[in-house]
């Protein structure tokens, strides 16, 4: 075979990582009159290297996660008091491992939903499926679709190894359909041990007030707290902070 007859055939193979970097490592290897094996090596190690690659971005994808927030990049000098070891304690990820689940409770920008999205990140790195969902406004959308659709989001909140639920009852009230969809997720994953992460600026004792049945908030948190970690979220507003900031630098450059 020549160069462009092995090229074709390592696509044909699907072995696009090895294609795509053949020519710098048969360079490289003869270069430093590296021996067969260790260029075979370092190939195969290309394919790996892009085939994890293209899984963490499918899994990315997947989770409908809108950004790619890390723990380094949340200012904790800001909020000294967010229990920061409670969070880091979230990003190891055992909490998945052991089907638990993590309240983070809290004052509007305090930073609930960045640690949520931190976490759900590091697992599609670790190679968990994560689904995010702004709760108000999927379970809005789930009140609106046709059984077969209701159907298939249910299907798609239950599945995953992590789900979050960010920013429940932000508008305070839910739709019927959407306090079932609720009970019945927190249900089904209680059952199956996987994981849910929720946010919300609502203490749990009003949760009961917000469904519109006290019965039905009792049973969600019993089984939601049954093995949680309740982080509770104090202090200043970053959003508040930020803006501020950006007023002051137009002023000042005004």
């Amino acid at each position: 075979m020549n160069m462009n007859e092995i090229e074709r055939a390592l696509r044909e193979l699907r072995l696009s990582g090895i294609a795509d970097t053949l020519n710098t490592r048969l360079m490289q290897a003869q270069s430093a009159q590296q021996p067969f094996l260790d260029t075979f090596a370092a190939m195969l190690q290309d394919e790996l290297d892009r085939r994890r690659s293209r899984l963490t971005e499918r899994r990315f994808k997947h989770s409908q996660l809108d950004e790619r927030l890390t723990l380094a990049d949340f200012d904790w000098r800001f909020n000294p008091k967010l229990p920061r070891q409670a969070c880091f304690e979230l990003h190891t990820l055992k909490f998945i491992a052991e089907g638990a689940n993590a309240l983070i409770i809290g004052k509007p920008g305090t930073g609930k939903s960045h640690i949520a999205k931190a976490v759900a990140y590091q697992a599609t790195l670790q190679g968990y499926d994560v689904r995010y969902v702004e709760a108000d406004t999927e379970f809005a959308r789930y009140g609106l679709s046709s059984q077969a659709e209701q159907a298939k989001i249910l299907r798609s909140y239950i599945e995953p190894a992590l789900l979050v639920l960010d920013d429940l009852f932000l508008a305070r009230r839910i739709s019927e359909a959407g306090a079932e969809l609720l009970q019945t997720i927190v249900h089904q994953r209680y059952k199956q041990r996987r994981s849910l992460i929720v946010t919300s600026n609502r203490v749990v004792q009003d949760w009961g007030k917000y469904l519109g049945d006290a019965t039905m908030g009792t049973t969600i948190l019993d089984r939601l707290m049954h093995r949680a970690a309740m982080l509770e979220f104090e202090g200043k507003s970053y959003r508040v902070k930020e803006a501020t900031a950006r007023i002051t630098q137009n002023t000042a450059t005004a």
